[in-house]
């Protein structure tokens, strides 16, 4: 729209200047949005009677059951202020009352959620099968409360996708249940919780990050000993190799990194004074997992830290910070699943409220 300002007369004298041509000095932009006004569209059945005397009636489409619902545009914008913006329900209602000019209950607004999180099902199931299928999957795990007890949110990520499923255990059976099969083509990364270990898959890659606070940890609790320094400046060499890597370095003999190798074995089996126990134990835990610790040096897809997983996984603290906790597993599951799409959403680039409407729009043409 272009409002313009044309002078009719003359500050000066006076003179009517209709009949001059004007001419375009500058222009300025005010933007804004319109007054939001919900529609309402009526689906109408009629019957016609044949000739025959046969009653012939007309029949809504699959997607409209109701006397009155909402339509796609709502629960793609509920789903997008629930799993996205982490808005609490009397939040979300306020915004569709006054922002919208649409009242719409506490109740309302969780069976829109639930309508919209049926339909990302197939999606968000996708997801999970791409992630069995990938060369690359970061993992981690985190407690949640629901309905007053502590449950755990996991998630399996890498640079394209993001899964995260509800669970009521940490255990290996969350991980059995969802994969049953391993991740028999990844390299799987983690910060060493034992069932991780016991997931297959071609090999695994410990989180460098989860080490380094532990070494500063160990540093800091015995001055006199030098092992988790070494150990320390160690890592942080190997993480300035990985930067220095080229793709061809990775599949042909190198020289420093197969010097960190040799040096990692030797402070590895570095004796250790008797009164240095939490070294003594984390020294045997790096030498169990020995061949975990620098194979990111290995492959140019393997970062050397888990912070992907704890990106993925940062939300749903946002979440119960933010709402408090879930009232029950099944809203932690519907959490769970539209947070997925919208983190896999994010990686690729994609706006994320139109994939939720196109989700919600699943099966209404």
């Amino acid at each position: 729209t272009t409002v313009d300002h044309i002078p009719n007369y003359c500050h000066c004298c006076g003179r009517n200047l209709s009949g001059v041509v004007e001419t375009v000095i500058e222009t300025r932009q005010v933007i804004d949005i319109p007054v939001i006004k919900p529609i309402c569209i009526e689906h109408r059945i009629y019957r016609k009677t044949c000739s025959c005397g046969h009653n012939i009636e007309g029949s809504f489409p699959s997607h409209v059951s109701a006397k009155v619902q909402y339509g796609p545009g709502v629960e793609s914008l509920a789903g997008y202020m629930h799993a996205r913006q982490y808005m609490p329900y009397e939040r979300m209602k306020e915004f569709f009352r006054d922002a919208l000019g649409l009242p719409v209950s506490v109740g309302g607004l969780n069976h829109i959620l639930k309508r919209l999180i049926q339909k990302a099902t197939s999606p968000y199931e996708q997801i999970k099968e791409r992630i069995t299928q990938a060369l690359f999957v970061g993992t981690d795990e985190t407690g949640t409360k629901v309905n007053g007890q502590k449950d755990w949110m996991w998630v399996w990520q890498n640079d394209d996708l993001t899964f995260i499923i509800h669970s009521d255990n940490r255990g290996f059976k969350t991980i059995e249940d969802n994969f049953a099969d391993g991740l028999p083509n990844a390299v799987l990364q983690h910060d060493r919780w034992a069932c991780h270990f016991n997931c297959e898959a071609i090999h695994h890659q410990i989180c460098m990050a989860h080490i380094l606070r532990e070494l500063k940890y160990i540093s800091e609790l015995y001055r006199d000993c030098s092992w988790p320094v070494e150990m320390k400046s160690l890592i942080i060499e190997a993480l300035q190799l990985k930067k220095d890597l080229t793709a061809i370095d990775y599949y042909g003999p190198n020289q420093h990194r197969k010097n960190l190798e040799i040096q990692l074995n030797q402070l590895l089996r570095i004796p250790l004074n008797e009164r240095h126990g939490k070294a003594r134990t984390l020294q045997k835990s790096f030498s169990k997992h020995q061949i975990y610790i620098l194979y990111f040096l290995h492959h140019p897809k393997v970062p050397p830290d888990n912070n992907g997983s704890e990106r993925a996984i940062r939300p749903l603290k946002v979440k119960q910070k933010i709402s408090g906790q879930f009232k029950s597993s099944e809203g932690a599951e519907g959490f769970a699943i539209l947070r997925s799409i919208i983190d896999t959403t994010i990686k690729s680039g994609q706006n994320i409220l139109n994939a939720l409407s196109l989700i919600a729009k699943l099966g209404t043409e």
